[in-house]
């Protein structure tokens, strides 16, 4: 779509009130303003009076099949509760030919679930119709997806059982440890199910947490994490190594999943390559 559908303009609507969320086991509230219209067709009749009363009869039956389903409330707006904004706008662009553009944004997690560019031909009611319903399916099936986890993926820590001096090769296991960690919040991150909290100095602060019997979980409670991460490896020797990791859910510190490489053959930097294989085997696909 172009400017006036552009999903950046969307989410300028979110300036204020992105922490509502529902109270827990009532409906999700959902905040559905009104889709915008544009007709760039240069069509040489003007037909707004015509596609301001469609657009309205979309809206309404947009909202009627949200509300209709007993797992959501409308609510009027972010400010009040609203735990997801539907924002979206329709643009006309020649004769038979209308474009669609909708999103799904998670208010708590700040977070768009759903951008989608629909195509639907004809201007006239059946045709309206048609779009109406085939994008509240989309929307109610984006409304499902369940919502990230909250995650806080502390760095990952050298457990060195070999004779290895420091100095330059403390350097260089910092570096090794610092790839480890981003790669691992990055694959977390992109798998959807996951949205990594930042550990900022608290990272700095906590050390050795694979020797404080589940502290990271308070630690992560404290950043608004729902669960924790974290991971060591293991070094045995100048090329092999092990690889670990832990998560615990913050509120009880029960352990949710853990995974151990076992023994691996490689250089430091291959530790990275491991550490993301072994929490997407582990992690990512059991879930």
């Amino acid at each position: 779509m172009r400017r006036t559908l552009s999903l950046l303009s969307f989410l300028g609507l979110l300036a204020a009130g992105l922490d509502g969320r529902a109270a827990a086991n009532e409906a999700t509230a959902i905040a559905l303003d009104d889709f915008s219209y544009t007709d760039t067709s240069a069509e040489p009749t003007d037909q707004n009076a015509a596609h301001q009363r469609r657009l309205q009869a979309f809206m309404v039956a947009l909202r009627r099949d949200i509300a209709a389903d007993p797992r959501y409330r409308l609510a009027p707006s972010v400010q009040e509760g609203a735990t997801f904004k539907v924002i979206g706008g329709i643009q006309k662009t020649s004769t038979l030919v209308q474009w669609a553009k909708v999103a799904v944004i998670d208010v708590g997690a700040k977070k768009v679930v759903m951008d989608k560019l629909y195509t639907f031909r004809g201007d006239n009611d059946e045709s309206w119709e048609r779009a109406e319903i085939f994008v509240s399916r989309e929307i109610m099936a984006a409304l499902t997806t369940p919502a990230p986890v909250a995650l806080a993926v502390f760095d990952f820590e050298l457990e060195d059982t070999t004779a290895a001096s420091a100095g330059a090769s403390a350097t260089s296991d910092a570096s090794y440890l610092a790839e480890v960690t981003a790669s691992v919040r990055e694959a977390l991150g992109q798998s959807g199910r996951y949205r990594i909290v930042d550990v900022g100095g608290e990272a700095a602060k906590a050390r050795a947490l694979r020797d404080c019997d589940g502290c990271e979980a308070a630690i992560a409670q404290k950043l608004g994490a729902d669960q924790s991460l974290i991971g060591v490896v293991r070094r045995v020797s100048r090329t092999e190594y092990t690889l670990g990791f832990q998560v615990r859910d913050t509120k009880t510190g029960a352990v949710l999943a853990r995974g151990d490489s076992g023994l691996r053959l490689g250089a430091d930097y291959s530790w990275k390559r491991g550490a993301v294989r072994l929490v997407s085997d582990r992690l990512i696909e059991n879930q």
